[in-house]
């Protein structure tokens, strides 16, 4: 299993654990709230949404990064393509960070 590989089976695992939110209007929600301790984004989200979830992430210190594209994101959580994935819990949170950097 590769780098890549680990970081999607890892996010489908947190995802089965109902540690994920996904969608920009509840990620952005969550951000504001205090729940979300990561944020992915992938890199072919439209300049509007990525400046706004990178603004709400740096304004309230939540780490943020950056994936492939939005449909390894969304078949990583069982969906259809996803632009933007929040983590809640901490744990899952640094994992994930260690798996991407």
């Amino acid at each position: 299993m590769n780098k890549n590989e680990k970081w999607v089976s890892f996010l489908g695992l947190a995802n089965r654990a109902r540690k994920v939110i996904s969608g920009e209007e509840l990620v952005i929600k969550g951000i504001r709230n205090e729940q979300v301790k990561l944020v992915l984004l992938a890199e072919d989200a439209s300049t509007n949404t990525a400046k706004k979830v990178k603004d709400k992430s740096s304004y309230y210190h939540i780490p943020l990064r950056t994936v492939n594209d939005r449909y390894t994101l969304g078949s990583a959580i069982g969906k259809d393509a996803r632009v933007v994935v929040a983590i809640t819990d901490i744990g899952f949170a640094n994992k994930l960070m260690l798996l991407l950097d």
